[in-house]
């Protein structure tokens, strides 16, 4: 989602991550937020930039996942909650981390299985871990995959002996 969207636009991301400033005004002791009738030519630019971001978010998902936030007025506001639905809250996301890093750990090249294979498993796991601020090196990754091989395999059968 980041590659789409900063492709597009990388303001649209800084706001989408980050949130749009709503133009404020200070009304006594309050500082409230501004009509729209008030905004200058900056602050309308900025807000334009949020509902080209909320058009973008639209233009990306499906029907289900648009009626999940079709009530949100902030694309950080539907970034919070795709995240929340695909991620899980914090705890919910350690656990995700928890369970891939035993899977990376563990991680054994399985009987009858080729090599591409076993790199696409071993890519599942490791794009999983990324996606939730969890990487490896490639050296460490490279290290996990030459000792995950069996000690001897049949080259003309692609099988473990």
């Amino acid at each position: 989602m980041r590659i789409f969207v900063t492709s597009n636009d990388y303001d649209l991301w800084k706001i989408i991550t980050k949130g749009p400033t709503i133009p404020t005004k200070k009304s006594g002791d309050l500082i409230v937020p501004k009509s729209e009738d008030e905004w200058d030519e900056a602050e309308k630019a900025k807000m334009e930039k949020n509902a080209r971001a909320i058009n973008l978010l639209y233009c990306a998902l499906c029907t289900n996942e648009y009626n999940r936030i079709s009530a949100c007025e902030a694309a950080k506001e539907i970034w919070d909650k795709l995240e929340i639905a695909y991620e899980g809250n914090n705890q919910v996301k350690q656990s995700k981390i928890d369970i891939l890093v035993h899977s990376f750990e563990l991680f054994k090249m399985q009987p009858n299985e080729s090599i591409s294979q076993m790199f696409a498993r071993f890519t599942n796991i490791t794009n999983g871990l990324k996606s939730l601020g969890k990487s490896y090196t490639e050296s460490e990754m490279t290290r996990k995959i030459l000792r995950s091989m069996p000690t001897k395999w049949d080259t003309t059968t692609s099988i473990i002996l």
